[in-house]
Formats: structure tokens, sequence, C-alpha cells
């Protein structure tokens, strides 16, 4: 029986990753896969760990694992954290706020069990789903972006930048990642595509933006950080 890790950093989110867990909960996926739920708090400073232990206590059921770290280390960290411990054949990175919506994991999951990919980009810009109209400089941001990064790695990638990237878990292993914050994306886009004839799809995906109020983190320092970290991990 195949199974589906999913990696989730988990940063001050209390009021959102109760929500978040529940609808990974009432996901079914495609072909009877399973699901694993890898929760990285990265020392959260709310009551986002209570929170979390209060759901795994009340849901036995969901096969959840919480890690925790002693300081707080970014993103990046995060997810490196959650790669080191999954056990599923596929890993998805699921962002703790509500932005994304995992209902569509099948869509992600279904050019991967067809035998056609090795990994699956959710793109944001194509596609007929729903997207919240927020910024325009964020968006012109995120298409530049992709465009340098396509530029270094020779893909046609829509949406570099999105949550929402599932790998062949053995691939995404063997990747040495560094960036602790939010240059994972261009780092981990650079170096899985330079393994050996990996396939990379991408498909459509819905987007539930939040603005700063709501919670969004993400910055212009980290825009500029990205454009470093295509550069760097290109050579």
């Amino acid at each position: 029986m195949k199974l589906l890790s999913i990696i989730i950093p988990v940063y001050n989110e209390e009021h959102t990753v109760h929500l978040i867990l529940d609808k990974i909960k009432n996901v079914t996926l495609i072909q009877n896969i399973q699901k694993e739920i890898i929760i990285v708090n990265d020392c959260s400073t709310d009551n986002t760990k209570k929170s979390i232990e209060t759901y795994i206590t009340q849901n036995p059921d969901v096969n959840i694992q919480l890690l925790n770290h002693s300081k707080n280390k970014g993103k990046g960290a995060a997810i490196h954290t959650g790669i080191a411990t999954v056990s599923g054949e596929y890993t998805i990175i699921q962002d703790a706020d509500l932005e994304y919506n995992p209902e569509e994991y099948a869509i992600l999951l279904q050019p991967v069990v067809d035998g056609f990919a090795d990994v699956v980009y959710g793109s944001r810009f194509m596609g007929g789903n729903a997207h919240r109209v927020l910024f325009f400089w964020h968006t012109i941001g995120n298409k530049f972006l992709t465009f340098l990064s396509n530029l270094f790695t020779n893909l046609n990638l829509t949406d570099m930048e999105t949550c929402y990237k599932l790998f062949n878990t053995s691939m995404l292993k063997s990747l040495s990642l560094q960036e602790k914050r939010f240059g994972f994306e261009p780092e981990v886009t650079a170096k899985i595509s330079k393994i050996r004839k990996v396939r990379i799809y991408e498909v459509g995906i819905s987007y539930y933006g939040r603005t700063y109020e709501e919670g969004k983190k993400i910055n212009w320092k980290d825009g500029l950080h990205a454009i470093y970290c295509i550069i760097r991990y290109r050579f």
C-alpha cells in the first residue's frame, strides 16, 4: 500500500493549524494511498504546539507525528526536519495556513501514479481553479522569480514559488538542501532539475491567499534572497 507523507512546517498558526489538519484528515486519496502527517513546529511563540497536541489526542486514528524545534530556524529548516522523518513513497509540502486546499492532492498525485512524473508542481497561474485576487507586485515578483529560475534550470514552470510540490521521496532525500528560510523553493527546484532523467510535471491548483494582517509572512527581503539562491544553486 502506497503512502503519501505530508510535511507541515508550522510557526504561530494556532488559529488555523487544526483547520488544515481537519481538511487533510477528510481527504481520501486516489488508489487507496494512505497518509502520514509530519508536523514540524518551528518554535512557535503562541499556542500552536498545544493546539496540535490537543488535536492529536482527540484524533488518535490520524497518523500524525509532531516534531518541535527548540529555537526558530525558518520554514526551510522545518522542511529539512520533515524530510529526514518521512517514510512514504511520495512527499508533499503543506503550509499550515489555509492558502492551499488538500482536496487537490489527487490532482498532483495523478501524473505520478499514472507513471509519467517523478515531481509535480501545483501552479497558481494555470488552470481554471479559484484564485484570490491580492497583490499585483507579489504576482509580478513570483513570475519574475519563476522566469529567472527557468532561465538557469532550462525548465518551463509557471510557478516555481508554489508551496505545493510533490516529490518522489527517494529523489527528495537524495538532495543536499541548505536553505533555512524561504530559499527552499528555488534551491529544491534547481537541485531537483539536475537529477538525470527526472520527470517534472505541473498541474493547475486553486489559491486562497492571505493578507499580511491575516498572517502572511514572506516579504521583499525573501524575494531578494530567492534571486541569490537561483543563481547560487545553478552552479
